[in-house]
């Protein structure tokens, strides 16, 4: 069926809504085997469902604008998994390429880009999305056709995934969405984005930093994973206890945290965030040469994160940090990410927080939806 949906170049340029989404699902523009369900769509994107089939492969690849996927399986499969109701396990250390349920028709005018979910990143999963033809990772050019695959590679714990089971999320951009430094600093100015008395909004960006202090988190600076653990279900909430998995990181007064080389880490930000229902926001790296360690696998903040309508009052971004090969001091109020916000083209039918399970609104620090409460 051919896709209907036109986005003339002079209407509202920005991220689409969930209604917008929707729209192109009911058009054929997001189809797939089995219908796109209703709960897919979040305020500002769709989440993304684990297909029938997966491949373990000898290593990650990059891309390339001149092959199918399906050509690079064939030479670096190592076998194929058939994905059903009772789920496989997929091993630390290894890298998976798995379909997804989806696939697109986009208008030429819209563009995409993938990201993990929240709860995916905090189970230190890492995940990429990729396609046909595209010379990059995450990044759909504006009207794709065809299918998508995920590579998952676990780095801590071992998961339990299953056909429809959802590790990623998709959003889908027309035209110029980021905001500039000018209109930044304005949209500051008029909503407060972040709580902090001297924010920096230099670059086009919200700096955010480390909170150590315990301050958000019980008098926990953080949780750092154990290893050598038992499997995870990621379609199963709050199903595991937190010491099988975690060992809890008191605060030492605002002190600076030695990151182990290869561990992984649960943090919280210092400032509580607030992303205001006409706009989103992603996590980007602040400067992958100030620091040896990564933070924040997830990035994608929906409309109505932290916003007090939707029950927010201002969130703390919760940081998934990862150290490299050395030792490194992270020190208390230290920057580690920024924040880039952007428009969307018009305001969602319903913000994070409203009715939809959300559950990351008004947090502190808090590890994924899998793990109980954690009680000291």
């Amino acid at each position: 069926m051919a896709t209907v949906i036109k986005l003339a170049a002079s209407e509202a340029q920005g991220i689409l809504p969930g209604q917008r989404i929707r729209a192109l699902i009911a058009e054929g523009a997001i189809h797939g085997d089995i219908p796109v369900a209703a709960e897919q769509v979040q305020p500002a994107s769709l989440d993304l469902r684990l297909g029938k089939t997966a491949w373990r492969v000898r290593a990650s690849f990059l891309p390339s604008a001149h092959t199918n996927i399906s050509d690079r399986l064939n030479e670096l499969a190592l076998h194929r998994i058939e994905l059903d109701a009772e789920g496989d396990v997929l091993e630390t250390g290894c890298v998976y390429i798995v379909e997804l349920e989806e696939r697109l028709k986009l208008p030429r005018e819209l563009a995409a880009a993938a990201n993990p979910k929240s709860s995916t990143g905090r189970l230190d999963v890492f995940t990429r999305v990729i396609g046909d033809r595209i010379a990059a990772f995450d990044t759909i050019p504006a009207g794709y056709e065809g299918r998508l695959y995920m590579e998952v590679s676990p780095r801590t714990f071992p998961i339990l995934v299953r056909r429809g089971s959802r590790l990623g999320q998709i959003r889908f951009r027309h035209g110029a969405a980021k905001l500039d430094e000018k209109a930044l600093k304005a949209l500051h100015a008029r909503e407060q984005l972040v709580d902090a008395e001297s924010a920096n909004l230099d670059l086009g960006a919200v700096a955010v930093s480390v909170d150590l202090s315990g301050a958000y988190g019980n008098g926990l600076a953080g949780f750092r994973a154990k290893k050598h653990t038992g499997l995870i279900d990621v379609d199963k909430r709050g199903g595991y206890d937190v010491a099988d998995f975690w060992e809890p990181l008191e605060a030492r007064g605002a002190k600076g945290l030695v990151l182990d080389p290869d561990a992984f880490y649960i943090l919280s930000s210092k400032e509580a965030v607030h992303v205001p229902p006409d706009h989103a926001a992603e996590m980007v790296p602040f400067d992958p040469l100030v620091g040896e360690f990564r933070v924040h696998y997830a990035g994608f903040f929906d409309p109505g994160f932290g916003h007090a309508a939707a029950g927010g009052q201002g969130a703390r971004a919760v940081l998934e940090v990862r150290s490299r090969e050395v030792p490194f001091i992270l020190e208390h109020g230290q920057i580690v990410g920024r924040l880039v916000y952007e428009r969307m083209t018009e305001r969602p039918d319903t913000l994070y927080g409203e009715g939809l399970g959300s559950n990351y609104q008004a947090q502190g620090l808090k590890l994924s939806k899998h793990f109980k409460p954690y009680v000291r």
